[in-house]
């Protein structure tokens, strides 16, 4: 029988000093600024950048703290990815993903595995791909892996991948459960053991360098895999009953809130200036109305993401798992969140004429939000099913991955 244990605030870490990390973050906030031009055009993170970057642990911070995290909380972690992002998009993004598969990884994977990626003398950092577009032959003691995945965003900062991949049944087919659908298993394997490929001439967030990645019989010990569509919580299991779906929402919510806040932020420091377009626009009632409408837009869509994260870390404290309302609502609030950037950005491209044309942080965050709010985690059928459950129409399913199914 499940009993809910009440754990109140508690529940989450006190070893790391988080004013402390926020304080790093400013700190190193000019160094992802002046490194952000150079990082678009490289399409990866340059070593200044990551160098800033590394203290701040990303691929830890939701890990348990016996395994050596953080244990931030779900609010915590959206203010730390919104500060780096504030300062540069691109780190930003690498940083969300880091955090959000190592929080997976720490969340699913057995014993034996957490022992040897998150043991006191490593430095474990996380990314890949969770598109099983690859299979998985068993073998003895592990399986092979052998497909190509896209956008594996950070992985020229990573240590290990996390790649999806179907189980294959032994005749070269997508081996099926009792209930008949397809096995997917999340493979773990180092960096190094795979092919990377590049392909990752984009029109924005290059800076994240998210290439495609192949593998050709590379070895998964037996422990290094979970089930990426139904693996239950082996640790903090209140806040990892999120599953890998709530996990990614926290990342990339974060980042679409800091992109917001900085274009308009760039928008109303331009309009101060007194020459030029910019002088123009600063005389303009309608400019200004408009200004105003789009920032009540993106801080109306953070204060209701802060307001459904609050509510799932209540739920969390008080020792129950994440329900299928709530996570409805995450999806809504992020959602939100991107489309609220979306028109803002839209609204400064065009007030702001050649300013937002040519290269420079507008531009570039301009590129940013439109590429994130193309993200499949973003798109309209998650939102369709989040208003049917939420209007009553498909109350009696759950949230599998990104699809509601009926409960069997």
């Amino acid at each position: 029988m499940n009993i809910s244990v009440p754990h109140g605030k508690g529940y989450w870490g006190t070893e790391t000093d988080f004013a402390g990390l926020l304080e790093h973050v400013k700190k190193i906030g000019p160094i992802l600024e002046e490194n952000a031009e150079e990082n678009d055009r490289l399409g990866r993170l340059n070593e200044a950048t990551f160098a800033a970057l590394k203290p701040l642990r990303m691929s830890h911070i939701f890990a348990e703290e016996k395994i050596g995290g953080a244990q931030l909380s779900p609010t915590q972690g959206l203010e730390l990815i919104e500060a780096i992002t504030y300062h540069s998009g691109g780190a930003g993004w690498v940083s969300m993903v880091h955090a959000c598969i190592g929080a997976m990884s720490a969340a699913f994977l057995p014993d034996t595995a957490i022992g040897r990626l998150y043991g006191p003398d490593t430095e474990n950092r996380f990314s890949g791909q969770g598109t099983p577009t690859g299979m998985l032959k068993k073998v003895d003691g592990g399986y092979l892996l052998n497909g190509k995945w896209s956008y594996a965003s950070g992985i020229h900062h990573a240590t290990f991948t996390h790649t999806a991949a179907l189980l294959d049944d032994g005749a070269g087919h997508p081996a099926k459960d009792a209930n008949g659908d397809v096995i997917v298993l999340c493979a773990h394997a180092p960096v190094e053991d795979f092919n990377l490929l590049g392909n990752w001439d984009v029109l924005g967030l290059s800076a994240t360098g998210s290439i495609d990645y192949g593998a050709k019989d590379v070895f998964i010990a037996d422990d290094m895999v979970f089930p990426i569509l139904t693996a239950p919580p082996l640790r903090l299991k209140e806040f990892f009953s999120l599953g890998v779906v709530g996990l990614a929402a926290i990342g990339h919510s974060g980042w679409a809130i800091g992109a917001s806040r900085r274009i308009l932020d760039e928008m109303a420091k331009f309009a101060r200036a007194k020459t030029g377009r910019a002088g123009l626009l600063g005389e303009s009632e309608k400019f200004w109305y408009d200004f105003g409408r789009n920032e009540a837009r993106v801080r109306a869509a953070r204060a209701f993401l802060f307001e459904v994260w609050r509510d799932v870390e209540k739920s969390i404290e008080a020792g129950n798992r994440v329900s299928t309302r709530q996570i409805s609502l995450v999806h809504l609030a992020k959602s939100e969140v991107h489309e609220a950037g979306v028109d803002a950005c839209q609204f400064v491209y065009r007030a702001a004429g050649g300013a937002s044309l040519r290269r420079g942080v507008m531009q570039r965050i301009y590129r940013e939000m439109l590429t994130a709010a193309n993200h499949f985690t973003i798109n309209a059928n998650i939102v369709t099913a989040a208003g049917r459950e939420i209007g009553g129409v498909w109350s009696d399913r759950k949230w599998q991955f990104y699809d509601l199914i009926e409960k069997k």
